[in-house]
Formats: C-alpha cells, sequence, structure tokens
C-alpha cells in the first residue's frame, strides 16, 4: 500500500468534510476531480498548510532525498513506524499534507496462481473522503512546482480482516485529527502519536472486488470502483 487511489470528487467537496477554518489559498472548484486511477509520479491535489493559509496544490506523489537519487525510484509511501526516526525522511517529517481521497485500491495474489491478481476497492463505510497523512517538499505559497518537490503517504499495518487484502494501509485520518495533523503548531512528536496510533480503524472501512482493468493506468472512469 498504496500504489493506486480514488480522487473523483470536487476540491469543495473534501474541503467541507475537513471543516477548516483556514483562509483558502489556490484554484478550489465543484467540479469532480475525476481520477478514479491516480497513479505514482503524476500530479496529485494536495493540500497543506503555510503561513497564508491553507493551501491547495499539486504536486508530485513520490519524493526521495538529493543524495539517494539514482539509487531507486522515488518511493510513494513511508512506513509510520520509521518515519519519524529514519535518515530517508528526515528532511520532509516536519512538512505534512494531506490527500484528500475516495479510497485505494490493493491487489490480492490467487493462491493458485501468483501471477493472478485480484484488486480490491477500500473506502469508508459511509461513503466519506478519506483523509491520508502525507509528508513532502512543495513550495509554501502553492507556487509553481520545483525540480525535487514531492510528497509521500504514510503507512502503517494493517488490522482486523484488512490484512487479508494487503498488510499496509495509508493512515487515514478522522476530519478533526486531520486539521491537527495540518496544523503548524502540532509538535514532531505530536504528529507521530497521529500516525502511530490514532488512523481510523479496520472497522470503519469496506473492501470488495473490483475490474482487472484498474491494473492499467490509462483505464480512468467511475466503472473502476464497481463492485464486481
Amino acid at each position: 500500500m498504496c500504489g493506486r487511489f480514488a480522487q473523483y470528487r470536487g476540491m469543495r467537496d473534501y474541503l467541507r468534510e475537513l471543516e477548516s477554518e483556514q483562509e483558502v489559498i489556490g484554484l478550489v472548484g465543484d467540479e469532480p476531480i475525476d481520477r478514479y486511477n491516480v497513479a505514482p509520479g503524476t500530479q496529485v491535489q494536495l493540500l497543506h498548510s503555510s503561513t497564508g493559509g491553507l493551501v491547495v496544490a499539486a504536486v508530485r506523489w513520490g519524493w526521495m532525498p538529493q543524495w539517494a537519487k539514482g539509487k531507486m525510484p522515488p518511493p510513494i509511501n513511508a512506513r509510520g513506524e520509521k518515519v519519524a526516526e529514519g535518515n530517508y525522511f528526515r528532511q520532509i517529517w516536519p512538512h505534512r499534507a494531506l490527500v484528500a481521497a475516495d479510497g485505494w485500491y490493493e491487489w490480492v495474489k490467487d493462491e493458485t496462481d501468483p501471477k493472478n491478481k485480484q484488486p480490491y476497492f477500500i473506502r469508508l463505510r459511509d461513503r466519506a473522503p478519506c483523509f491520508f497523512a502525507a509528508i513532502g517538499q512543495f513550495p509554501e505559497d502553492g507556487g509553481e512546482s520545483r525540480v525535487g518537490d514531492g510528497f509521500v503517504i504514510i503507512t502503517a499495518d494493517a488490522e482486523g480482516g484488512m490484512v487479508d487484502v494487503h498488510d499496509r494501509r495509508p493512515v487515514v485520518l478522522a476530519p478533526d485529527l486531520a486539521r491537527e495533523w495540518l496544523d503548524p503548531a502540532t509538535t514532531l512528536l505530536r504528529a507521530e502519536q497521529l500516525v502511530l496510533h490514532q488512523g481510523r480503524q479496520a472497522e470503519d472501512f469496506e473492501w470488495y472486488p473490483v475490474d482487472r482493468a484498474v491494473g492499467n493506468v490509462r483505464n480512468q472512469g467511475a466503472d473502476l470502483i464497481t463492485p464486481r
């Protein structure tokens, strides 16, 4: 987790669920984003706080420190158990953000044929937006992306029946905790507690098989999240 997700509502819908009192900086509209198959390496609408307010801006999914370039593709996720203490993400750990999403995909291997994988879509049972905890490098004021900018989604161990789908999942924060995550006044220690202990629990989610067409990043559309 998490290698693909859906971000299809309008940004105003996500902000309404977040209920932030900060002034919003960036283009915010009612029109649906309509991305049902968001892939790594693409520009994604991200939320982060600045001195002027809450910034909405497109940032590349994936980041690596300068000293690691050329050794591997940029990671797209960071393990919550290690992100605060490790050296790899030390530079961006203080720079918190949210990915507003509608759910994510995981693939389950067929026990009789490991090459055959069934995709599942995972979302909140009440169909509310998900707020993925993220960290990254991005212009504070929401300006044009620079070389080296990007973000990663923080993940945690899966729990309950969700383990049958995948052993990792994004840290999804309830709206009040998502606001706290973004708040510049939130200490690094408190931020670590949020990702380690206060992500939404497995029972808050539902998951079901979907069409294998989601495996091709060129495929988009609401049919990708239709139960099969």
